[in-house]
């Protein structure tokens, strides 16, 4: 059983819960939180993980790391949990930087987006609990490839723009300090 806190679209926790798994579905301005990991290497490559076969959704496709929140979990605990789920990577909540939050109206959900600069041997993850069968490292014109041939999951909030600001922006900064 995966339990969700709901919220209003101010991002108010409602004091709802539901069971990610019933037939319960989410009513008009209510959403879950959902958190994603951009995992960047110092050389400015990305890490993409390919989902499992039995994935209802997109399955065999690239994406990043991320998941749903879980009840009580604010979505950067979440992003710790669920690269330890997935890829056996242990991510330093210290290292942790907020990139941004989306609000999808479609999806009923807000996304947290968090960056982490991490150097990580692929041979080093674990896909522990089967939802990832592969992991690599991508340039982002790779990236840019993937996105073309429609290999990377549809809901990805990351492109070209993102990349920039991320590397010509945020990364000189943590570098300074």
């Amino acid at each position: 059983m995966e339990l969700w806190d709901i919220y209003d679209k101010n991002r108010n926790k409602t004091g709802k819960v539901i069971d990610r798994n019933s037939n319960e579905r989410l009513k008009e301005g209510e959403y879950h939180l959902v958190t994603e990991a951009i995992i960047m290497n110092n050389k400015g490559q990305l890490l993409l993980n390919k989902r499992a076969k039995f994935k209802q959704k997109y399955p065999l496709m690239w994406e990043f790391c991320g998941g749903s929140s879980i009840q009580g979990e604010n979505s950067l605990k979440a992003i710790l949990r669920e690269a330890k789920e997935e890829l056996g990577l242990y991510l330093n909540e210290k290292e942790a930087i907020f990139y941004k939050t989306i609000r999808d109206e479609k999806a009923k959900d807000f996304k947290d987006i968090w960056l982490f600069v991490k150097d990580i041997e692929i041979k080093d993850l674990k896909f522990i609990d089967g939802e990832v069968i592969d992991s690599k490292w991508v340039t982002i014109e790779e990236f840019k490839k993937l996105l073309y041939k429609k290999e990377i999951i549809p809901t990805i909030d990351f492109n070209e723009e993102d990349y920039k600001k991320i590397t010509e922006n945020i990364i000189p900064k943590i570098r300074n300090t």
